[in-house]
Order: C-alpha cells, then structure tokens, then sequence
C-alpha cells in the first residue's frame, strides 16, 4: 500500500439512504493505541453515531469501536465519546449549522490517509419516507437502463 492511498476502515451506507447530504468535512479522530488496531482491523460501526458541537470542540458520539483482542488492561471502552480534529473555523461554521433547523452531523466513513485515522462528517438534513421511496425508484430505474444498455452491446 503506497503512502497516500485511502483504506476505508467501516463505512455508513445507511447514512445517504437516510440523510441528504450537504457538505463534507474530512475531520481527525483522536484515539488511544488499542482503538488504531482495531480500527485497522475493520472493526468499528458507525451506524446509530452523530457528531455534536459542545464548548468550541467537536465530539463523537456512539461510534462502536470494538476491544482489541491482545489489548488486555490498556484496552478502550467501546462506545467512549472521541474528539473530532477541525480548525477552529469549520468547528463555528458547523456550529451555527446545527442551530439551524434540521440540520446534523453524521459520520460517513472512517479511513486511514497517509497513515492517519480520518472521519468524514457529512452536514446532513433528514429524509422523509416519501424521499426515500423516490430514491429507491430512481436508482432501479438506472439499473434497468444500465441492464438494458449491457444486453444491447452484447
């Protein structure tokens, strides 16, 4: 693996099914030792975690990131609150996001970058059922016509 590939440690797919996405932050994660190898080792999920902005810091909360196996007394709690690195600009800006009216910070994916731990914080607004449905429509629309375009090149 080169120096500046991207390995994607767990991803929140349910994320852009349930949210529509406005702008992303690629953010740091703060961690203890034994949180780097599990996550090198694929073993967190984002799925129920959210980001909130508390006292000029943004923290993560309900990330899951499982026990390292060989940890043993310096092992981490798996559902402790992480801080999120930014600049101190992107921290207000989301700030007064979040006052807004339905928007949120969710968490997209976690990967490793140059080595480095990284979290990509979407700011989101929910989806209505409705939304979702349409969604659904749209994307078995597109693998219909991309089905149909294989079986006409063949």
């Amino acid at each position: 693996m080169g120096k500046d590939e991207i390995k994607i440690a767990c991803e929140n797919r349910k994320a852009r099914h349930d949210y529509f996405i406005h702008e992303t932050y690629e953010a740091g994660i703060e961690l203890k030792g034994t949180e780097v190898k599990s996550l090198r080792a694929g073993k967190a999920n984002l799925r129920d975690s959210y980001a909130e902005v508390k006292d000029g810091e943004i923290f993560i909360e309900h990330l899951h990131i499982s026990p390292y196996e060989q940890g043993n007394i310096f092992n981490h709690e798996p559902l402790r609150r992480r801080r999120l690195l930014l600049h101190k600009r992107e921290i207000l800006k989301l700030f007064g996001k979040t006052r807004e009216k339905g928007f949120t910070l969710v968490p997209l994916k976690i990967y490793f970058k140059k080595g480095r731990a990284k979290l990509e914080l979407a700011l989101a607004s929910g989806k209505h059922n409705y939304d979702k449905r349409a969604a659904l429509h749209e994307k078995s629309a597109q693998r219909e016509v991309e089905r149909a375009l294989k079986e006409r090149s063949r």
